[in-house]
């Protein structure tokens, strides 16, 4: 992927650029557009957007169809408590949305040499629970973060927010496809994590600093921590300069998260014995629609038969029985492919 550097001022806001951030605008979720009662992290609707939770919290995660008015989005991801918690224990966080991102898509960033570039990040975001809260950048290559806030002025009201990021001189993210960098939003956090001043400029990890003055979002039953319109720009940038949300055509975006998540609902995988005379080595294979960032772990329904031997890369999925008799069948159906970071 190539990212495209924003840097002026005056830019035209009609070309085009390609966004760093996948699926910003929420119009993609293979996966299920509303699950309810989930305690777990993990992504579970709209792709590339995780939940991350530790405590005895439960939520309902969903695709919605709300979103600001005139400004082109249709989708945006909800968050909402329903079982809240008003007095977290020390251990206790919550992070309604975390993104993972690969570090060969962000080497235009520069970051750990003496040209490393500010980063800008735009949202629309609306919550029931107003106050201040805690965007954080964590360098997973070099341990290292930095967090700066955002206050939500008014509940339940859509609220657009630019946060701007210094650069970091110190530690290059690798040139991989592993996980560089990680971004959180925070929704509350209990004093393992606030106990120190909020770290505002690139230094190492400290549990204690990162989520100091967290407003707790989540402390009553059906708080909602909702967001659209994701992007991160490199250069600084305000209200005014900030460069429109570059919006890309569905089978782009949808080709995008592939990447990374690939679902085959009520597909069928099967192979058929011919000849029931000899045993007969079978095999069924399809490539994938796009190249996955690795090997994926395959979730999958065996319908019928022995699965004997499986083969996975990063292209495609291969399986193989042995059948004896004559119009016997193995049968894979409803596969899920898996790379997520």
């Amino acid at each position: 992927m190539t990212i495209t550097k924003v840097t002026d001022a005056g830019l035209d806001r009609g070309r085009i650029v390609t966004p760093i951030i996948i699926n910003g605008d929420m119009s993609i979720a293979q996966r299920a557009t509303s699950v309810t009662s989930q305690t777990s992290s993990g992504i579970k609707t709209v792709d590339r957007m995780r939940i991350a939770t530790g405590g005895g919290m439960t939520f309902t995660i969903a695709q919605a169809s709300e979103s600001p008015t005139g400004q082109g989005f249709t989708k945006s991801y909800k968050v909402t408590s329903t079982t809240g918690d008003s007095s977290m224990s020390a251990a206790e966080y919550n992070i309604p949305l975390q993104m993972r991102m690969e570090g060969n898509v962000l080497q235009s960033i520069r970051k750990g040499t003496s040209n490393a570039e500010k980063l800008t990040f735009a949202f629309w975001v609306y919550a029931t629970v107003t106050g201040t809260y805690v965007l954080e950048l964590s360098d997973d290559d070099n341990t290292r973060y930095v967090s700066q806030t955002y206050t939500v002025s008014s509940s339940n009201t859509g609220e657009k927010k630019i946060v701007n990021f210094p650069a970091d001189t110190t530690g290059a993210f690798d040139n991989d496809n592993a996980k560089s960098l990680t971004i959180n939003f925070w929704g509350g956090a209990g004093t393992n994590f606030t106990s120190g001043s909020l770290q505002t400029t690139w230094g190492a990890e400290d549990n204690t600093t990162r989520a100091s003055g967290q407003v707790n979002a989540f402390a009553s039953n059906n708080d909602v921590w909702q967001i659209t319109g994701l992007q991160l720009e490199i250069g600084e940038f305000d209200a005014n300069t900030i460069p429109a949300f570059p919006f890309e055509s569905q089978d782009v975006n949808l080709r995008k998260c592939c990447r990374y998540f690939q679902d085959y609902a009520s597909f069928k995988l099967w192979t058929t014995a011919l000849d029931g005379n000899t045993t007969t080595r079978l095999g069924g294979v399809f490539a994938f629609n796009t190249t996955m960032r690795a090997a994926p772990s395959v979730s999958k329904t065996n319908n019928t038969g022995t699965i004997d031997s499986q083969t996975i890369t990063d292209k495609g999925y291969s399986v193989f029985a042995e059948k004896t008799d004559r119009g016997t069948t193995t049968n894979v159906t409803d596969i899920e492919l898996d790379s997520e970071l």
